[in-house]
């Protein structure tokens, strides 16, 4: 469902402007619920509930670059990006990535509100429906309301869901609160009970295949099903997990695609392995329906004159993809040498890319790295295109998957007067990959290993067949790529170390290596050694990094919002 009406939503001002920020009132609109109280009225509404998605809206708090749906930004706390550019451009999320955290750091507050904010719209749904009596419609009509308030349920439960793993202790909004603008409830804990609850009424309410549900940007009961395995996967409930994964895997619903390459870009949109995305568009000049959290990320004096070089992958992510002479990752060993790099060399020095040490050829799909071809712009010049100095502490990479091919210019480019870049690329939330790895994860934890060496495989098999980044000279692939199948998992042990570095490999560079390591209790680990390895290539890294710390495993509650919460909200642990 590529996002439309987004202007329509100012005149439906009155139902989403109260609350998305614990004190706002609402503001008066142009229509009234009974106005709305019926299939097309509510259509409306959820429009702009599915429009929370990517975090934007007219009266963002905080910084408005932080409330993407991609969560780019959380990479950067991990050990897969960088923030990117000059470490002096946007320096609160250089606090972040030093791990100098404030309480009152604008990306906190504005992904917080933004979240909530998504909340207050399904909630307007919902209310609406509640008035609307059912028992007087036609059978279609009354069928379909069911039908928007599943779908309804199924946006709070994945906003909701989105706040916990970020923020931990959670503020349940209820709709008998948002009508009596009590938005002001405790964060006493963790939403599990409320997410649950929605996901359960989206299966049981929700088409149950694509082919019922033929607008790809809404969910079937099987979308349902991934969100509620990945719900009981993050509360360590591996049993409930595997079942709800494996209903999915097995309903034949989903596959993956036959290019890697086409999760990234239009050809691939809403394809077999799209589970949930984010429906982004792309239309003339800076579109308003393309994804604007992400407007910086993107060459800084790249081939296409965008700004402004932010969100660049790691040396360590870079070395997670060297392989051995079988093809299998190297688990402790990826970090014991750099794969060459052009750090600290100017374009115009020479510099020759490694083509001898064998590769997973995911990595030119993420990476973009110099002498290797920039997603059809031809090849990567190297420091030229990359805004940060040698002084910065981003080092030499750039994004790749976020950013359209050269062939999509004419269709997924948004681009404005100082070379903003509002992608059309959809943002896969949740895609099959991902639920086979997560599958796996849980079967790993219940004892079924041979369950989780087919669903680790199926991924590997994949990336092993996919068409290659050629040579820009036409000579060939551009590098030593191998990829090779498990042929077995020996333990546990084993086997949960292949299930987590699949995860990083497959999935790098969207959103989600924070909140795995989050989960798995390693990310003081493994982003202290992080901070050591990528200091050996930038040296000045480690000098400016802090170390994590226990309470960094959440963020903390935005100062400002517990101050206009009145003090109802209360801070997290350790800030």
């Amino acid at each position: 469902m590529k996002k439309k009406f987004i202007y329509l939503m100012a005149i439906l001002s009155v139902t989403f402007s109260c609350g998305d920020e614990f004190s706002d009132t609402p503001a008066i609109g142009a229509l009234s619920d009974d106005a709305l109280a019926n299939p097309q009225g509510v259509d409306l509404l959820l429009t702009g509930a599915y429009g929370m998605l990517d975090g934007w809206r007219s009266n963002n708090k905080g910084n408005a670059f932080a409330v993407g749906g991609d969560n780019w930004w959380c990479d950067v706390i991990a050990d897969d990006a960088h923030k990117g550019s000059t470490d002096g451009d946007q320096i609160e999320l250089y606090q972040i990535e030093t791990f100098d955290w404030q309480t009152a750091n604008d990306y906190f507050r504005a992904k917080f509100t933004a979240l909530y904010a998504g909340v207050n719209r399904a909630n307007a749904v919902l209310s609406v429906i509640n008035g609307i009596d059912r028992d007087a419609l036609l059978p279609a009509d009354a069928a379909a309301i069911t039908g928007q308030e599943a779908e309804a349920r199924f946006l709070r439960g994945h906003y909701y869901f989105e706040l916990t793993k970020m923020y931990g202790n959670v503020s349940i909004v209820s709709v008998e609160n948002y009508e009596t603008l009590e938005f002001n409830q405790p964060n006493s804990g963790p939403a599990w009970e409320q997410i649950e609850s929605d996901f359960q009424f989206a299966i049981e309410n929700l088409p149950a295949t694509r082919a019922e549900q033929p607008d790809p940007g809404r969910p079937t009961a099987f979308v349902a099903r991934a969100y509620m395995g990945k719900a009981h996967l993050y509360q360590g409930d591996w049993a409930n997990a595997l079942t709800e994964l494996n209903a999915v895997i097995n309903s034949g619903e989903f596959a993956l695609n036959t290019e890697y390459l086409d999760n990234f870009n239009a050809a691939g949109e809403n394809g077999p392995e799209s589970v949930f995305a984010i429906q982004y568009a792309a239309d003339t000049g800076q579109s308003f329906n393309g994804n604007q959290g992400g407007t910086l990320n993107f060459p800084g004096g790249g081939p296409f004159g965008s700004c402004c070089g932010f969100y660049q992958p790691t040396i360590d992510l870079a070395n997670a993809f060297q392989v051995d002479a079988n093809g299998l990752p190297l688990f402790d060993t990826f970090n014991d040498n750099d794969f060459k790099n052009d750090y600290g060399i100017n374009s115009d020095e020479p510099f020759e890319p490694d083509t001898t040490t064998p590769v997973d050829p995911r990595l030119d799909y993420t990476v973009g790295r110099r002498g290797i071809d920039y997603n059809g712009f031809g090849e990567h010049v190297g420091k030229e295109w990359i805004r940060a100095g040698f002084n910065d502490i981003s080092g030499p990479y750039l994004p790749k998957k976020n950013v359209y091919q050269a062939e999509e210019l004419a269709t997924n480019q948004g681009a404005g007067a100082w070379g903003q870049q509002h992608s059309g690329i959809n943002y896969n939330i949740i895609r099959y990959a991902d639920v086979l790895l997560m599958a796996a994860e849980a079967a790993v934890e219940t004892g079924d290993l041979a369950t989780a060496l087919n669903y680790v495989n199926q991924v590997r098999e994949r990336a092993a067949n996919t068409s290659v980044v050629q040579a820009v000279d036409g000579g060939g692939p551009a590098a030593n790529y191998q990829v090779g199948l498990y042929a077995s998992f020996p333990d546990a042990d084993f086997a949960r170390e292949a299930v987590r570095f699949e995860r990083r490999v497959e999935l790098g560079m969207e959103g989600h290596r924070l909140f795995d390591l989050r989960r798995w209790d390693v990310a003081d680990q493994v982003i202290s050694e992080y901070v050591t390895n990528e200091t050996r290539t930038i040296d000045n890294f480690g000098p400016k990094m802090n170390s994590y710390q226990p309470q960094f495993d959440l963020l903390p509650i935005p100062l400002t919002s517990i101050d206009l919460s009145g003090g109802i909200l209360t801070q997290n642990p350790g800030y």
